[in-house]
């Protein structure tokens, strides 16, 4: 018997709409809730406990993303103390918003691991005083942006929980990540939160994971993300959570000329959404 169905959250990332439009459109699509940054103008134009009493009332969760260093990409001239210290006031307005649970980006795939060693131990007692479930995200630009030097991270510091976003390994390695490879079968019962993005060999996003020439892209993604469901250790809070999460900026191809997108963003994502419904076993 597999392990239960996870939850599927809409993410606001290209979204331009209010909270309740957000609401309405996740749910019209037949997601189970949202996935937004802590400074989206969607929650950011609400109080934060009427974000939450807004949620609840339409019985949808929220996972509530927060990052350090400016944006997602961190700038350089930001010190690992400034990461430290936005990370803390983060994870301090956080439980006020009722998050299932609240995922990271943060660090520097800048810093020597000497550095690294340092920021992870301070970052990991901050994540530990949150009441949230709290994990860490697979990204480029951070700290963990390569499969190769995870194992250094999960030797060190066995509480670290993660959010899995093999898109970005795939275009890091420049190469497809399977379940065979060391680094995905390490980090399977770390991983919490999915953000499920097919990635290729040559980048972050295929133009759509339907089309034929996508096939073998999401199918090894697919079967990574069946084994991190299947080996989420009972250290994990929560429930599963995956976020189908193709975006903009730069991430879907554009058409030469036009810069017209390749797809659409939201049928991608609700279509996404429906075939990971049929996928078994989770």
């Amino acid at each position: 018997m597999g392990a239960p169905a996870p939850l599927l959250l809409f993410s606001l990332w290209g979204f331009a709409g209010d909270l309740a439009a957000a609401s309405t459109l996740a749910r019209g699509h037949g997601f189970d809730g949202l996935e937004a940054n802590l400074a989206h103008p969607a929650l950011a134009a609400v109080e934060p406990g009427a974000v939450a009493q807004q949620l609840a009332a339409a019985g949808q969760a929220l996972v509530l993303e927060l990052l350090t260093g400016g944006d997602y990409v961190p700038r350089l001239d930001c010190t690992p103390a400034q990461h430290l210290e936005e990370l803390e006031q983060q994870l301090e307005l956080a439980p006020a918003l009722a998050p299932l649970r609240v995922t990271v980006l943060t660090g520097s795939d800048s810093w020597p691991w000497p550095v690294q060693e340092r920021f992870w131990s301070r970052a990991l007692e901050l994540a530990a005083t949150c009441p949230l479930p709290v994990s860490f995200e697979t990204h480029r630009s951070r700290s963990f942006y390569s499969p190769w030097l995870i194992g250094s991270y999960l030797e060190a510091f066995p509480q670290l929980r993660l959010t899995a976003d093999l898109s970005h390994w795939c275009a890091v390695a420049e190469r497809l990540m399977t379940p065979e490879l060391e680094p995905v079968r390490a980090i399977a019962s770390r991983v919490d939160h999915i953000h499920a993005r097919v990635g290729h060999a040559q980048g972050p996003s295929v133009g759509h994971p339907f089309a034929p020439e996508s096939a073998e892209a999401l199918t090894a993604h697919r079967r990574c993300w069946q084994l991190f469901a299947r080996e989420r250790s009972a250290a994990s809070e929560g429930p599963f959570t995956i976020t189908p999460e193709f975006g903009p900026d730069g991430y879907l191809p554009l058409l030469p000329f036009t810069r017209q997108p390749v797809a659409d963003l939201l049928e991608i994502n609700a279509a996404m959404a429906a075939w990971l419904r049929r996928q078994v076993p989770w």
